[in-house]
């Protein structure tokens, strides 16, 4: 199972992580291919090599005439959503932008849907998110680890006027992560950053156990003497095929809410980070039909699902109780098809191919696109991935 682990010596931001990511070797062309799938008003990206105290790096630089730079979260993710990115890139993302709208809901004691991001909500920042998303499926990430992080000292300027390091946000997002200070002044966790880091990692502290693949270095935009300012990502296989993982299951039922709230439910449920999301018909006191809601999650994203639930049924109740997933290892292949490019799903069970399945929204992105059966291009997917696997034997 292919692993990233954030070494946040010098923090991270979210133009650190995109750059981090395309030095890990993500292509830089094809993530700028689906950066342009959000259907925004022009921008630009550039990746630049410098230098910070000694270590090469890539500066990840997006340049927009944009002026608003105020949306609320409903309108971010409505960007998200109506774009044609894969279903995985747009489930991270709106997880992430979804945390830090909760965060900042807490910071200002406001409903989140009254919540309007400042410097976050403007593009390059709604870039950095996507686009490290986007970095992530293309190197085929499935796990998130992070070191301590390095959160900086002093004073920030922000819209709201000059807050302490780290500033609020940060400090709402980072709660139950391992952070210090040191010396060096100035905001090195921002809160696309540690939105990012919060919102994926299962686990904070030294470098876990793997076979390392590759590793990259995004550069910050300041330039300390004798301090490298970068973001380092390691990334790598885990040893093991199958990952035994803690979770928590989230069960309530409700027998006087409609069909169209509960479909709606499952949608919210997994933008807030739901592993599964599933409903079971069943026979409720004074006889009445009802549904089981089940939400399987990470302990991290209890919270979030439990006010979910709450808000969006009748339930007076939640139950919760520890379950334990074994999972197997996954990766990514692209390969390429009389269709176009389709991404393959592949599992692996003690060194052997257990399962292949094409991802269903390149599956189905092709069959419109050329108008043929959705099955027809699953087959040729297939067939794609036996040969190359066959011809590198």
């Amino acid at each position: 199972m292919r692993l990233l682990y954030f070494d946040c010596f010098a923090g991270v931001s979210g133009d650190m992580t995109l750059g981090a990511l395309v030095g890990a070797g993500a292509e830089r062309h094809l993530l700028v291919e689906q950066l342009e799938q959000l259907d925004f008003s022009s921008f630009e990206i550039r990746f630049e090599q410098v230098d910070r105290s000694g270590i090469s790096a890539v500066h990840a630089h997006v340049e927009t005439s944009e002026q608003h730079h105020h949306r609320g979260l409903s309108q971010i993710l409505k960007i998200i959503e109506r774009s044609r990115l894969s279903a995985k890139v747009k489930e991270r993302a709106a997880r992430i932008f979804t945390r830090l709208g909760e965060a900042e809901a807490r910071v200002h004691n406001i409903p989140v849907e009254q919540v309007h991001f400042h410097e976050v909500g403007a593009l390059d920042a709604i870039v950095d998110v996507v686009g490290a998303c986007i970095g992530f499926e293309l190197l085929g990430i499935e796990r998130f680890a992070a070191s301590p992080l390095h959160v900086g000292s002093g004073m920030v300027e922000m819209a709201h006027g000059r807050f302490p390091v780290p500033p609020p946000a940060v400090v709402e997002l980072l709660k139950g992560a391992p952070t210090y200070a040191t010396e060096i002044a100035g905001e090195l966790v921002t809160p696309t950053g540690a939105a990012i880091v919060s919102t994926l990692c299962e686990s904070y502290g030294p470098a876990p156990a793997m076979r390392l693949t590759a590793t990259g270095y995004g550069a910050g935009g300041r330039n300390y003497e004798k301090f490298p300012n970068v973001l380092r990502v390691l990334i790598g296989e885990t040893e093991t095929d199958a990952q035994n993982e803690r979770l928590l299951m989230l069960e309530t039922n409700v027998d006087d809410v409609s069909p169209q709230v509960i479909g709606h439910l499952m949608e919210r449920a997994f933008q807030r980070g739901a592993l599964d999301c599933y409903f079971t018909p069943v026979q409720m006191k004074k006889n009445r039909p009802g549904v089981l809601v089940s939400i399987l999650c990470r302990p991290a994203e209890r919270e979030a699902l439990t006010q979910l639930l709450f808000s969006e049924t009748t339930t007076l109740g939640v139950r919760s109780y520890e379950v334990e997933r074994r999972a197997l290892a996954r990766e990514i292949v692209p390969v390429e098809t009389q269709y176009g490019p389709v991404r393959i799903k592949v599992a692996r069970l003690d060194g052997r191919i257990s399962n292949v399945t094409p991802e269903y929204e390149d599956c189905r992105a092709a069959a419109d696109r050329y108008n043929v059966p959705l099955r027809d291009v699953e087959a040729a997917a297939r067939a794609e991935f036996y040969k190359t696997v066959t011809s590198s034997e």
